[in-house]
């Protein structure tokens, strides 16, 4: 089981907080605490599932709730249309956690009206949840229906092949290092991490370079990592031409 002890004094706030409050129905850690990947500088994932119409209310009263309880040193909050039926933050508890000079202290907090969308868990997408609060047996564990997704997407990837190499050779012919970066990442390579997923890992096929060692056999994360520009010598247009020979490998494959 994940040892999730440095962040004890959340989890004890958090169950007692979710039994508190009545709007709240359910609240677990999600993340790499359940996914596998996590570490020393990983944040606490947390979802809080709430009575359908109450989650706002709630949501302004956990954060009061935790500013109050802890010496919270910066606050992150999505803009509202994130969430359609909920709210997000971010609840650093170090000044600079990005420096990477400590154990990370921080914690993903969201909370939503309960909807079957959100209590439904597929283990294989979200991993094996550490559940605080649930007396009402609300998470439901079941498999989720990706296949018209993952379909949509794969027939994207085909679709923008052609298009998607005569925008990056052209920024890379214009000198425009920048945008013929951003295109590289966006179209081939971001491609071939979406077919290689589909072969390996299809119910997180979306997960793009996410969870790229977990999800991903050895000598394909290799593989990928080697055509990430930086990571060799190869310049940005070996690099195109690498990865679109690698794309038309998979097309001709699948």
């Amino acid at each position: 089981m994940t040892d999730l002890s440095r962040y004890d004094d959340w989890l004890a706030w958090l169950s007692a907080t979710a039994e508190a409050d009545p709007d709240v129905l359910c609240v677990w850690v999600g993340g790499s605490a359940a996914t596998g990947g996590y570490d020393e500088w990983s944040d606490l994932d947390v979802v809080a599932l709430c009575t359908p119409g109450t989650a706002f209310e709630a949501y302004a009263r956990w954060l009061a709730s935790a500013r109050a309880a802890f010496d919270i040193r910066d606050v992150w909050e999505p803009p509202a249309s994130t969430w359609p039926d909920g709210r997000q933050c971010f609840l650093n508890l170090q000044d600079r956690p990005g420096l990477l000079l400590e154990p990370t202290r921080l914690v993903d907090l969201v909370v939503l009206d309960l909807a079957d969308q959100h209590s439904h868990v597929d283990v294989r997408r979200h991993g094996d949840l550490v559940v605080l609060y649930d007396p009402g047996s609300r998470i439901v564990l079941e498999p989720e229906d990706v296949s018209t997704a993952m379909e949509q997407a794969v027939d994207q990837v085909r679709q923008r092949r052609v298009t998607g190499e005569w925008l990056v050779n052209r920024a890379i012919a214009r000198g425009h290092v920048a945008e013929a970066v951003d295109l590289y990442l966006r179209f081939p390579l971001a491609g071939v991490v979406r077919l290689e997923r589909v072969r390996h890992c299809p119910w997180r096929h979306d997960y793009g370079l996410r969870y790229l060692r977990e999800d991903l056999p050895a000598e394909v994360a290799d593989r990928i990592e080697e055509l990430v520009p930086g990571v060799s010598s190869a310049s940005l247009e070996e690099l195109s031409l690498r990865c679109y020979a690698w794309l038309d490998e998979l097309f001709e494959a699948s």
